[in-house]
């Protein structure tokens, strides 16, 4: 099983742990991590074996020592059966580091891999969900939890739940060793074990819930970060680094007050449970002691008994941390568990109905009407038909909120209308596969969206097989084959976070360049050259007409000198559709369309001799 497989099977399992579940349990959430961990079933026996024996190894320990005492240091004991009880001290020993290497080695494999399942499985997740969600939860935020919250449950995986087990198995053996030895002075050890056990879980439940908090608290740190430096040039141009310092700072010390309640809470459970452990070994081995001097104990089995004591009640302190490293992991896993049980808005039918072959690149709106998840009160689309015919060229223009992306949007299927439907060549979205819908639109948007990677596999990302003459080609007829050529790895050039290291202009025609290698018959632009000066906008509204030709298209005009050559110029306000025609014919009309034209030219027939 491949590690993308075994990362979304951790998602398929964690389906019944939703975060409403999982609160009503500390450690409910830890469950996901354990089913991760089953997918490797060789290296988890191989850890729990290496874990049993070094447990085991440290109470023999105990036992060696008791021998010798006993044995060889008795009175008319042989000398040489000192050697041989020192050989068996040493020989338990080594079997306890080679254990001990063996359990490292197991444990730490196993953490590596169930944190890079639990991002796989979360990122897989994530790909698939609908643009509202990200509206309503912050990508910088859910950043943070892929990096923090994960580097959390890899310490549980390969450190805490290893030291916990394995101080669990040295407790309860310590304790049947000691009622081996002294059954009388155990059984005042073990009846006092609930009275450790009830302050744990007392100061459990409220350690969970601050150290929920507490994760939250540096995911808001994570996300400041992210924000600032992502729009340094802004913060900087408008003088707002003290302001951004102050905010930074904030949230820092929101963190910290969360994290002194967490560490007060761990440090007052430690106390408390170290106070009762060892009071009460000490109480028991001073009676121990009173044995050992009326002789009905031998000095041997007072020494194995303290040592083994002493490992029991490390053991139980031990386990106070431990629960609180395990609870802050719980704490972590159920923020990650939130993500895995997200389920996608738009999501393929069972029986998709299959577009029609060859496609033809008709685009129709049938009556729509849609409010964004997040601004119920506002009507995007009110009752809005539109038929776009294949091969046509439909420019779509009005103010600002008119309802111009929000046909995009639908038209990717990244929502789904409330009322009407929109068809791709005759077939309802949401009876079609999305991602088959997808491939037959081509996006431009209205900046041009690079990522850090080259050159080529940005002109790619539209055809991920396409060769390097493909790209040359679709370079070429973008305007983008010049600076290509002239950067210094070509094609493999890394272009920086965003495409940092080239102009507006050369983004864009990437940006076409791209939508060339995807030759899909829908054509999505979001006026791509709003934001370039004259020269840049020359080359690009080039490389557009060429990515025009022979498909439909939908073009969102903020400029108008740029939709003279559409087919059809459809004006929207609010939602719906005021005007329809030619250039020509909307400027002589006297309405929306010319009092905008009128805004940007001399006058409203002065856009046509451009």
């Amino acid at each position: 099983m491949n590690a993308i497989s075994e990362g979304n099977s951790v998602a398929e399992l964690s389906e019944e742990d939703a975060p409403g579940q999982s609160s009503e349990r500390d450690l409910g959430p830890l469950r996901m991590i354990w089913k991760a961990a089953l997918a490797y079933p060789g290296m988890l026996t191989l850890a729990i074996v290496a874990l049993i024996v070094t447990a085991l190894a440290t109470l023999a320990i105990p036992a060696g020592f008791r021998l010798v005492i006993d044995r060889g240091f008795a009175e008319g004991g042989d000398p040489q059966d000192i050697g041989r009880w020192f050989e068996y001290l040493l020989m338990i020993v080594v079997v306890l580091g080679l254990g001990t290497a063996t359990r490292f080695y197991a444990v730490s494999w196993l953490g590596e891999r169930v944190v890079a399942d639990v991002r796989l499985a979360v990122q897989d997740n994530l790909l698939r969900l609908s643009p509202s969600f990200f509206e309503e939860n912050s990508p910088k935020e859910i950043s943070s939890r892929m990096t923090a919250d994960t580097a959390i449950i890899e310490q549980v995986v390969g450190t805490t739940v290893s030291v916990a087990l394995r101080n669990s198995i040295m407790a309860i053996g310590g304790i049947v060793y000691l009622f081996a030895l002294a059954p009388t002075l155990t059984l005042g050890l073990v009846v006092g074990i609930p009275v450790v056990i009830l302050p744990l879980a007392w100061f459990g439940r409220r350690l969970r819930t601050v150290s929920r908090t507490s994760q939250d608290r540096i995911a808001d740190i994570g996300a400041n970060v992210t924000e600032v430096l992502a729009g340094l040039r802004i913060v900087q141009a408008f003088n707002q680094e003290d302001r951004e310092n102050r905010r930074f700072a904030d949230a820092v010390g929101r963190s910290f007050e969360t994290a002194k309640r967490r560490i007060a809470i761990r440090a007052a459970m430690t106390a408390v449970v170290i106070v009762m452990i060892f009071g009460a070994i000490t109480l028991l081995m001073w009676r121990g002691a009173l044995g050992v001097a009326a002789g009905d104990i031998s000095g041997g089995t007072i020494a194995a008994f303290v040592i083994t004591g002493g490992i029991v009640a490390g053991s139980f302190g031990s386990l106070t941390e431990v629960y609180g490293n395990l609870v802050r992991g719980a704490g972590a896993a159920g923020r990650l568990n939130e993500l895995l049980n997200e389920r996608p808005a738009i999501a393929p039918p069972a029986r998709p109905v299959a577009l029609p072959e060859p496609p033809r690149g008709q685009l129709a709106f049938d009556k729509v009407s849609f409010r964004y998840p997040t601004r119920p009160e506002v009507a995007a689309l009110s009752d809005f038909t539109l038929a776009v015919e294949p091969g046509e060229t439909v420019a779509i223009v009005g103010p600002s909120g008119a309802g111009k992306s929000t046909l995009f949007q639908l038209a990717e299927r990244f929502y789904d209308p409330a009322t009407g439907s929109v068809k791709v060549d005759g077939v309802p979205l949401k009876s079609a596969d999305p991602a088959e819908v997808r491939r037959r639109i081509a996006l431009v948007p209205q900046e041009g969206v690079l990522f850090a990677a080259s050159a080529r596999d940005n002109l790619r990302y539209g055809n991920w097989d396409a060769g390097d003459e493909a790209i040359w080609e679709a370079a070429k007829a973008a305007n983008a084959e010049r600076f290509l050529r002239e950067l210094p790895q070509g094609l493999d050039t890394f272009l920086g976070e965003e495409g940092a290291r080239l102009s507006g202009g050369q983004r864009q025609r990437i940006a076409i360049a791209r939508a060339l290698l995807r030759d899909a018959p829908i054509l999505l632009l979001d006026e791509a050259t709003s934001a370039l000066d004259a020269e840049s906008e020359r080359l690009v509204q080039d490389a557009l007409e060429r990515l025009m030709q022979d498909r439909t298209t939908l073009v969102i005009a903020h400029r108008l000198a740029t939709v003279r050559k559409a087919d059809r110029i459809v004006v929207m306000d609010e939602g719906r559709i005021v005007e329809e025609g030619t250039h020509d014919h909307l400027a002589d009309a006297g309405g929306l369309y010319a009092r905008l034209a009128a805004l940007q030219f001399d006058s409203p027939r002065a856009v046509a001799a451009d």
